[in-house]
């Protein structure tokens, strides 16, 4: 009877993701050949330079861990990026709160949420992969791991943070709202929720020399979100995902979305059903879509996805979303398809 159930229980898998045809290796957002590595990629043209930090591990023979990890910490001591790390926009009541994850290709795991005043908060998750028994830690309870850790305490609120912040207090109608910071009237002018610059974050994905996958994803989250909120980036399935059979995903843009379809985690099993990376990420992004039938042209969503043969994919709800490449034959920054 095991066996059966076993037996059935594959059927139903296979049903739930039929095969497609494979998508060739050679289409323009599917990136390096199958077969090359090591490979880097990252969400957002800023990513060209996490992946030239990435790229100085992994050319040294380093670990995939190890690159995204230096690679993800680029953008969060950049203070000019708004969107990850120190100078992040801070929530409504004024405080920069960080999340981010970590994983490798054994399924190894360490996040942290809500993490004030450190500025490398994939530092800190990787120590919670590594020296704790726990997956992920929040809030005050991971400030105090990471100063155990021997992080130095840092004001994350800069001088323009906190200017643009004040500015957005003027006209905000300051009270508890949930999602007050997706409207029309709340964003800062010319902003797509989800965008670049709006609220965003810095998913990278490596395979090494060895074939080894891993994965990072990091963010200050949601510009004047509400104090306490969470999104997609820390979340194991969500955010970041790395299976070492199949291949690893990254998410960027509205966090909220890609809870509820367990994003990343959707986008590499849809890979290990025949799917390409890109048709991977569409089909994620697609079921996102489905949830809006008159269609939402004020959100973002887009994944990226790295199969464990180096071949790369991704795809956007709508237009604007890059992901950066970097291999042996150079770096590049690719122009995502969308699906509006």
């Amino acid at each position: 009877m095991p066996l059966r159930r076993d037996f059935l229980r594959l059927l139903g898998l296979t049903a739930a993701f039929p095969a497609l045809p494979a998508m060739s290796a050679s289409d323009p957002a599917s990136g390096p050949a199958s077969g090359e590595r090591p490979v880097v990629v990252s969400t957002w043209n800023f990513g060209e330079a996490a992946n030239a930090a990435a790229w100085r591990v992994l050319e040294g023979r380093g670990s995939a861990l190890d690159a995204v990890e230096a690679g993800a910490r680029i953008p969060e001591a950049d203070p000019d990026n708004h969107s990850v790390g120190l100078g992040g926009y801070p929530d409504r009541d004024g405080h920069v709160t960080l999340d981010a994850c970590v994983m490798d290709h054994l399924g190894n795991l360490g996040s942290v949420a809500c993490l004030e005043d450190i500025v490398h908060a994939v530092s800190v998750a990787r120590r919670v992969m590594e020296k704790t028994p726990h997956v992920l830690l929040v809030g005050e309870g991971a400030l105090q791991f990471a100063l155990a850790e021997g992080f130095e305490r840092q004001d994350l609120l800069t001088p323009e943070a906190a200017a643009a912040w004040r500015q957005w207090r003027e006209t905000a109608e300051y009270r508890p709202q949930p999602n007050i910071e997706r409207s029309n009237r709340y964003r800062m002018p010319g902003e797509l929720p989800g965008g670049e610059t709006n609220h965003d974050t810095i998913g990278i994905l490596a395979l090494d020399g060895a074939g080894h996958l891993a994965g990072a994803c990091t963010t200050s989250g949601m510009a004047f979100k509400m104090r306490g909120r969470v999104g997609d980036s820390p979340i194991s399935g969500a955010g970041l995902f790395v299976d070492g059979e199949v291949g690893a995903a990254t998410a960027t843009g509205v966090g909220e979305e890609c809870l509820r379809i367990c994003g990343s985690h959707t986008v590499v099993e849809l890979m290990r059903h025949g799917r390409s990376p890109e048709q991977a990420c569409r089909e994620a992004v697609e079921r996102i879509a489905r949830r809006y039938p008159s269609g939402r042209d004020d959100l973002q969503m887009a994944f990226v996805a790295l199969r464990n043969d180096g071949a790369v994919g991704g795809y956007s709800l709508q237009p604007g979303f890059s992901f950066a490449i970097r291999t042996a034959t150079g770096s590049r920054v690719v122009e995502a398809p969308s699906l509006r």
